[in-house]
């Protein structure tokens, strides 16, 4: 338990109830045969995995207390317990194919672990992950939600996701003081977008960066006072991903027109 008490000042929350541990791992589907788990921690959900003959799994975890707790008490399995930092690896290093991702996301860093998922999606065709409630309400909320957001527009934009279920406090030593969620995403069909990436990721942050305005106050900074379209009328929340697309796509061509009368 000393692994516990040493972090708790890193926000960690360690999953205790099997029959949860299990209902999480068993929300993979058999999508891939490798499987990467973000921060075992004491190694629940690790152990419900490495009984899984159909998954080949590694576990990384940043924190050395850990990996050593875990390597005494999987010692058959020391081997795919690995000392790192997801954020910070290259993704190619731990399969030379497309694998899953697994975990209960420490709080803190779950947006930067989705980030860092998105710019590797093409190697990442599925994520079952438990996060904060609130964050999980966030990534899967439909357009027109008042939580939809940055996170939701860009996830929605290459994964389909499923919120599975909620978990409670009790469930975690030492409890956390917000409920927990668990969600599925599964890549969809979408390889590409039908306008420059860059800027549909700018126009997306930008107007959610003021999303009690219309996009024609907030995308101020971003497009040409000439330059019209009546999804401009509308907040940030009232786009869907396709309607974002739509958006770019004709900024794209005001530009170029604009440009070749230069």
């Amino acid at each position: 338990m000393s692994i516990v008490r040493a972090k708790k000042h890193l926000g960690q929350h360690f999953l205790k109830d099997q029959y949860i541990a299990r209902k999480i791992t068993e929300s993979l589907l058999p999508v891939t045969k490798g499987v990467l788990e973000i921060g075992p921690g004491m190694g629940v959900l690790t152990r419900h995995l490495f009984a899984d003959a159909a998954f080949t799994v590694l576990a990384i975890d940043i924190d050395r207390e850990s990996i050593d707790y875990l390597h005494e008490e999987l010692p058959e399995h020391k081997q795919q317990i690995i000392y790192g930092d997801f954020l910070k690896s290259d993704i190619r290093t731990f399969y030379q194919e497309p694998f899953s991702v697994i975990g209960n996301l420490p709080y803190n860093i779950s947006s930067q672990i989705f980030f860092k998922i998105l710019e590797n999606r093409e190697l990442i065709p599925q994520v079952v992950c438990m996060i904060q409630k609130e964050v999980a309400e966030r990534i899967s909320a439909p357009h027109g939600n008042k939580t939809y957001g940055i996170l939701s527009v860009f996830l929605q934009t290459f994964y389909d996701i499923e919120y599975l279920f909620t978990v409670g406090e009790q469930v975690f030593d030492p409890p956390p003081k917000v409920k927990s969620a668990v969600i599925r995403l599964i890549r969809n069909k979408r390889e590409k977008l039908d306008c420059d990436e860059r800027l549909f990721f700018n126009v997306v942050k930008t107007g959610f960066n003021q999303r009690r305005k219309t996009l024609r106050n907030s995308l101020k900074p971003i497009i040409s006072p000439d330059f019209t379209s009546e999804r401009l009328s509308l907040r940030p929340e009232q786009l869907s991903v396709d309607d974002f697309i739509v958006l770019c796509k004709e900024i794209e061509t005001f530009n170029n027109l604009k440009a070749s009368e230069k």
